[in-house]
């Protein structure tokens, strides 16, 4: 009761120090042991990972039965202690029996928490006195593969690991790690994986629509970087280089080849403004197409359509725009000329490429619009949905005719990343071929497998793909087959065959398609090369490069580079209209008219070096009462004119009063269309006078008088005729080849009855007083068939007339 007491209440100063002290003595043998604890600290360090490894390479990268494996790379100190007694261990681990374990292993390869796998050791280590902070060191170390022991066939987990000491942590303990795979086939498998790898032959667009003046018609391109691709050590360089002694199948951009190719010809550099420089690697061009005309002879190329059309753009924001789809079936039609003419090889064209393989319906229905029948998709797209527990063959029918030939994610992506340096390189390299023998063991049925890579790898990956794709064609387990025959191989009845909607497609990808806006640019610029080329009398001088533009203008390359696209798109505009500018009107200032008839000259001008005709030029009056233009409101002449020249064209006009009329001149194609601009001009009548119409007007009232006094006169003379008894057979009035003529009318004094500019006038008014002075008795003449005033000539204006400009 009074220990009970003294907890509940307050306890006396001497009890709190006993109590205190008790405690203390008590935990002392408790602490001591603690700190005598070895095994805690290294754990505690595990987690520092103070030394990072680098696994630079590892040869053979698929060893069999007698191998020997080495591997090499770097330990470097990363924490501020020095490691004494350092170690560097090769380690095998567990066996990996899966696609997934082996991805999830691969997401954390220096993760110390890990398993790290039983140590070789032996003589198969290599050792250092000390690290020092900062410092790397090169290790080496090789072991036949017999001393690892492996188990049976398969994927297996293998590391290098360094152990040591530091100042804080006096203890052995694995101070950091790198994982990677070890492939394991030791003979030839029962059944092998027929693999086929596609090797990108694709540049970006470098050639613009703008060629030289002359026959040659030397091409401009935007910059020199393709140079620097083809050029010994360059990207392209290198792909065409590894790929050469690969068993792939090539796919190639024919715009790439069309490039290249006008390279080893005279070609410009597009500079600042409109400044171009000449391009000086010839020699650089011819060697490349050279090397590569020997690589693919004997190798199945396929060609994309011409400047690799994004489908996704297309099918996406394109399709809404009239004549965006015929701009693909153009650029698969020009694929296969191209190859044929640069290669010397005749390229399949059956395949389309979707960006990443990801495709929707509307893709679908795009990518087969211009020919294609087969469709390169990839399994993160089509993805499997039937439970199947193995990678299925490639080769999908997907209906109407349509072959989707899916490659696999996993072996196309594992070379995406960043590649320069040595060990990221080596563990891509090891990770695909572990992959690939764990998609072997799935099971004993025989597949087809498609590997399609990003399009345009750098040189650092496209390394790692030919070291991978080396150490596939000599392993136990893969067997390489062209793209035709995957394509062409018996499906599997479990995979998957429906296409993903439209709503799965990839929000990233979709996010770098071209606009609908692009699309309606092109069919603007098409619709202008149109009108242009039917004028034209050398067209390919003009279509063929703005065609090839317009296909570029399209490219899978532009993604990511929206405002790149938008310049070369405008760029090709611009050009365009600047050549149709050089066929125009030259402009007139106002045209005064000194007559009441004359002829107008409308200049066109062509300044391109070709000729152009199938053009039509209409000037038109505005005020069609007071000027006519060859006696109608406007008047059509056909124009022709040679390149570098002018030529007038006369129109013949009229006036029927003073005053002010605008006229408008507009050329127009044959087939109605309006070219280039109107020009519009003011003529101006300044002599059609109220006195020269009085006196047009008095001169028409006489010749109507004088015509009616003749009528009545005939009349007169017939009846006299009757009463002297003259028989029938008399001729009448209105016989003009009678053998009698009726008398002439007597002169009524109008000797102007010819009127002005009738160059009959004069004959006229003699012939009226001899007839006055015959008399009503003599016998009469028949009637001047000859009008009394001279039709108005339709011919153009004399030299009298004058026209002012």
């Amino acid at each position: 009761m009074a220990e009970a007491a003294d907890f509940q209440g307050t306890p006396s100063p001497a009890r709190r120090w006993l109590r205190r002290t008790g405690a203390l003595l008590a935990g002392a043998p408790l602490l001591a042991g603690l700190m005598q604890l070895p095994a805690a600290a290294p754990a505690q360090a595990a987690g520092s990972d103070t030394v990072s490894v680098a696994l630079d390479s590892l040869s053979p990268s698929a060893p069999a039965d007698g191998d020997t494996l080495t591997v090499s790379g770097t330990v470097t100190n990363d924490g501020k202690q020095a490691v004494t007694d350092a170690q560097v261990d090769l380690r095998v681990g567990a066996q990996l029996s899966t696609r997934s374990a082996i991805e999830s292993a691969a997401q954390h390869p220096d993760d110390l928490q890990s398993s790290l796998g039983t140590a070789v050791g032996g003589k198969y280590t290599e050792s250092f006195d000390s690290l020092a902070p900062g410092v790397a060191e090169h290790f080496s170390l090789s072991v036949p593969v017999d001393k690892l022991d492996l188990g049976q066939d398969g994927v297996y987990q293998f590391g290098v690991s360094l152990s040591g000491q530091t100042a804080a942590q006096p203890w052995d303990q694995v101070l950091g790690i790198q994982r990677t795979f070890l492939p394991w086939q030791h003979s030839e498998a029962d059944t092998k994986t027929k693999a086929t790898y596609l090797w990108p032959l694709i540049s970006t667009v470098h050639v613009t629509a703008k060629t030289g003046a002359g026959e040659l018609q030397t091409p401009v391109f935007l910059d020199d970087d393709l140079t620097k691709e083809i050029s010994p050590g360059g990207r392209l360089a290198q792909m065409l280089a590894l790929g050469k002694d690969l068993d792939v199948t090539w796919v190639i951009d024919p715009d790439l080849l069309a490039s290249v190719d006008a390279m080893t010809r005279s070609y410009r550099i597009q500079g600042a403004g409109d400044t171009t420089t000449a391009g000086t690697h010839q020699a650089v061009a011819k060697q490349f197409l050279a090397d590569l005309q020997n690589a693919v002879a004997d190798k199945e190329v396929v060609a994309l359509p011409f400047a690799d059309p994004d489908l996704a753009s297309l099918a996406h924001n394109g399709t809404s725009v009239t004549g965006s789809l015929s701009h693909l079936k153009d650029a698969t039609d020009v694929a296969t000329t191209t190859v044929q003419t640069v290669l010397h090889v005749t390229p399949n064209t059956d395949f389309a490429w979707p960006v990443n393989g990801a495709v929707d319906p509307s893709i679908i229905k795009v990518a087969t619009s211009a020919g294609a029948d087969k469709v390169i998709a990839r399994s993160d797209s089509l993805q499997e949905t039937g439970g199947l527990s193995y990678t299925p063959s490639a080769a999908r029918p997907i209906g109407g005719g349509t072959t989707a030939v899916v490659a696999d994610a996993r072996l196309s992506t594992a070379f995406e990343g960043d590649l320069t340096k040595a060990d990221s390189a080596t563990l891509a390299v090891q990770q695909f071929l572990a992959q690939s023998l764990a998609l072997n063991d799935q099971t004993d049925k025989q597949r087809s497998i498609v590997v399609a890579p990003q399009r345009m790898p750098s040189a650092s990956q496209a390394q790692a793909m030919a070291t991978a794709i080396t150490a596939l064609q000599d392993s136990n387990w893969s067997q390489f087959q062209d793209l035709a025959a995957a394509a062409k191989d018996k499906p599997d009845p479990g995979a998957t065959t429906k296409i993903p909607s439209s709503s799965a497609y990839p929000s990233s990808l979709r996010k770098q398609e071209l606009p609908r806006t692009a699309f309606e640019q092109i069919a603007r610029t098409q619709d202008k090369l149109d009108n242009f080329q039917v004028i034209l009398t050398n067209q390919s001088r003009v279509v063929t490069p703005f065609g090839r533009a317009i296909d570029r203008e399209m490219s899978t390359s532009w993604r990511g580079g929206g405002s790149e696209a938008d310049s070369f798109r405008t760029g090709v505009e611009s050009w365009l209209d600047s050549l149709t500018d050089q066929v125009k009107l030259i402009d007139k200032s106002e045209t005064k008219l000194s007559g009441r008839s004359a002829t107008i000259p409308v200049t066109v001008q062509n300044n391109l070096v070709q000729g152009v005709g199938h053009l039509v030029l209409r000037l038109t009056s505005t005020m069609p009462t007071r000027l006519e233009i060859g006696g109608k409101p406007y008047y059509e002449q056909r124009v022709e004119v040679s390149g570098g020249h002018s030529q007038s064209v006369k129109f013949s006009t009229s006036a029927n009063a003073n005053g002010r009329v605008e006229v408008i001149a507009q050329l127009y194609t044959e087939d109605g269309q309006e070219y280039g601009d109107p020009v519009r001009f003011d003529v101006k009548v300044t002599e059609v006078t109220p006195t020269v119409m009085l006196v047009i007007g008095g001169g028409v009232l006489l010749l109507v008088l004088a015509g009616f006094r003749m009528y009545t006169q005939r009349k007169r003379a017939a009846a006299r005729q009757a009463e002297e008894g003259d028989g029938p057979d008399t001729a009448g009035d209105d016989t003009p080849d009678a053998p009698n003529a009726p008398d002439a009318p007597e002169s009524d004094g109008a000797e102007g009855t010819g009127g002005p500019g009738n160059p009959d006038a004069g004959d006229h008014r003699h012939q009226g007083e001899s007839e006055a002075r015959s008399g009503a008795d003599d016998p009469e003449q028949p009637s001047d068939p000859t009008p009394d005033t001279a039709p108005e000539s339709t011919d153009p204006s004399g030299t009298g007339e004058r026209v002012d400009r």
